[in-house]
């Protein structure tokens, strides 16, 4: 099993899904259990984009599992997007792509939003890394899925990174999603 140019998600540490994430999807207590238990109810929808994340991967560096526990947070593997659009129509494709600020390719359940989705992230990872070369890969690796959802900005410390992301929790639940998907082998 290759360790992604970026770290090692199994070796990020997470606290998993805020309550307020975890309530929105049923769930009566959050933490690392409760973003398993979302990352489990989205798998057998996954399994349908699974070689296309694994093609991203190759291309990007980016850990397949990395962009399924995205994927999982973003859309629920596209089960709750209209027509591949998302977040008040502003986002595309199963990663959830801004078009306030991306131009959109490829139809919304195709390999190209999957890379637009996972370039988005390695410019993400590497403003981290620039922003704050004294921490380990991983914790880049952390504050670049932060920024993923709230921008590099965002990022201010390790222990807070998530203040002011979606549900104040995005790159805990994301971390521990994807965990969940690399034991899935992705």
């Amino acid at each position: 099993m290759a360790v992604s140019y970026y770290g090692n998600i199994m070796d990020v540490e997470t606290s998993g899904a805020s309550l307020r994430t975890a309530r929105a999807e049923g769930l009566n207590d959050g933490g690392v259990q409760a973003s398993e238990t979302i990352a489990a109810k989205d798998l057998k929808y996954m399994e349908k984009y699974k070689t296309m994340i694994k093609n991203v991967s190759q291309k990007t560096g980016i850990d397949a599992a990395v962009i399924a526990g995205i994927i999982s947070r973003e859309s629920h593997a596209g089960t709750v997007l209209k027509d591949g659009w998302g977040d008040h129509g502003n986002g595309f494709g199963l990663m959830q792509v801004d078009k306030r600020y991306h131009k959109t390719v490829g139809t919304w359940d195709s390999e190209a939003p999957i890379s637009q989705g996972a370039s988005i992230l390695c410019d993400m990872i590497n403003r981290i890394a620039k922003k704050f070369p004294q921490w380990t890969k991983e914790q880049q690796l952390k504050g670049g899925i932060s920024a993923y959802n709230a921008g590099p900005c965002n990022v201010q410390s390790y222990d807070k990174m998530d203040i002011g992301t979606t549900g104040n929790d995005y790159a805990n639940d994301v971390t521990a999603r994807a965990k969940f998907y690399k034991i899935q082998s992705y």
